[in-house]
């Protein structure tokens, strides 16, 4: 299963970073008394590749594996191996909002391992309100939506919002767009598990630790170390476990995930009150049903037929 996973694999980046068509593979002679097994075209042994390797690694069997560090785009990762964290705070619980607040409420749908998964997490307006007035027009632009998740580090962070991810073309460059446009710093929160935080530049070029216009990535840890060095302006309320299974991919040197993972929506919505609990997960985790204003037509009329 192993060598079947890595072969197949290897296809899957050789086809999907060069851009190559898809082409019929030439017949080979079996040896005697096995069976002749139907040869697939490229595009469909890619696509069986990136099954399989979501299969696996949610198996355990496959584990992502260190690359080198982007030097821009989000928080640099030291070598010595080791992170500062401290003890876990108590985290608010969504479904005891009162009944009259108000937030605002980001609903990101992510395609990843053949299924859509939800995630959704709080804004921080009053901490960051230039960094969330811009995460706002980028929603609105639909900047977001079709873009790769390009970086990924088991138990640290996962980062997405590069432009240049709409491109399969382009990824020895992802992790590097989105430079066009910069924020300013905000830095106010602390980094805790669930955190949402904007990328950016390293200070040797960037002193004023300005921010992207664009790149995000997601805290998997609590980790004091990063704080007062990057701009957090949210926190996840939900799909905490999405994000810790995306970090657990497969990479490559530059802890991109092999497979791409994809932002097929993400929007902003005005929530009032508190979120309806859907599902007890395991440990302190748990799942929220997302608001009525967040779901979709075919979402609303399944829930009416049923």
């Amino acid at each position: 299963m192993k060598t079947s996973v890595l072969f197949l694999l290897s296809l899957f980046t050789v086809f999907s970073i060069q851009g190559t068509p898809a082409q019929e593979l030439s017949p080979t002679v079996p040896a005697p008394g096995l069976p002749v097994e139907p040869i697939l075209p490229v595009d469909k042994m890619a696509e069986q590749a990136q099954r399989e390797l979501f299969e696996a690694a949610e198996r355990g069997n496959v584990t992502g594996s260190p690359g080198a560090v982007p030097v821009t785009g989000g928080p640099v990762v030291t070598t010595t191996g080791k992170k500062t964290t401290f003890a876990t705070p108590k985290m608010e619980d969504p479904a005891g909002w009162p009944a009259d607040s108000q937030r605002k409420l980001a609903v990101m749908e992510v395609s990843f391992g053949g299924a859509v998964e939800t995630v959704m997490f709080e804004l921080f307006a009053n901490d960051a309100p230039i960094t969330v007035s811009n995460f706002l027009d980028n929603c609105e632009t639909g900047s977001y939506n079709g873009l790769a998740f390009h970086r990924a580090i088991e138990n640290f962070i996962v980062q997405t919002g590069d432009p240049l991810t709409s491109d399969e073309g382009a990824r020895e460059r992802w992790g590097t767009g989105g430079e066009s446009k910069t924020v300013p710093a905000e830095i106010k929160r602390a980094h805790r598990k669930g955190s949402v935080a904007m990328g950016r530049r390293n200070d040797n070029v960037n002193p004023g630790r300005k921010s992207n216009g664009y790149q995000f990535y997601f805290s998997l840890g609590n980790y004091s170390s990063m704080d007062g060095k990057y701009t957090v302006f949210g926190q996840v309320v939900s799909g905490i476990e999405t994000l810790e299974k995306i970090s657990k991919m497969p990479v490559d040197s530059n802890d991109c995930p092999i497979a791409r993972i994809e932002v097929k929506s993400l929007k902003v919505i005005d929530h009032k009150g508190p979120l309806t609990v859907t599902q007890q997960a395991t440990g302190d985790s748990r799942k929220y049903s997302k608001p009525a204003a967040a779901k979709g037509f075919m979402e609303r009329l399944l829930e009416r037929v049923w």
